[in-house]
């Protein structure tokens, strides 16, 4: 029996761009700071696609607790919660906060005692 060769994708295939070349003209602009007495709402991006990508080691129980907090946030709202979202919301609560309260932040505060 001959050898049954598998077809990989072609380099090009590997590493073609993720968005439209049209939609990209130049770098990304940068939102201009908001005035320093109304402090910004972080709003997390939600259900859109995620051209940028972070990896974030947890250990086992740090897993099973986002887990089970999402298991009850999908209990809570009624609507299939996934980590990713999970952590993204966290993220925009705690940079609002930090954005407010400065050194004052609850992040602040857990990171000068660690």
């Amino acid at each position: 029996m001959a050898a049954r060769r598998v077809a990989l994708p072609a380099a090009d295939d590997l590493f073609r761009p993720t968005s439209d070349p049209a939609e990209v003209s130049g770098p990304r602009a940068v939102p201009a700071p908001k005035a320093e007495a109304e402090p910004a709402k972080k709003q997390p991006s939600g259900r859109v696609r995620h051209d940028e990508k972070m990896t974030v080691y947890l250990t086992s129980d740090e897993l099973l607790e986002l887990e089970h907090a999402r298991l009850t946030l999908r209990k809570i709202t009624g609507s299939a919660v996934d980590r990713g979202r999970v952590v993204r919301e966290a993220l925009a609560i705690i940079l609002g906060d930090l954005a407010e309260h400065g050194d004052a932040s609850q992040i602040a505060e857990r990171l000068r005692t660690s």
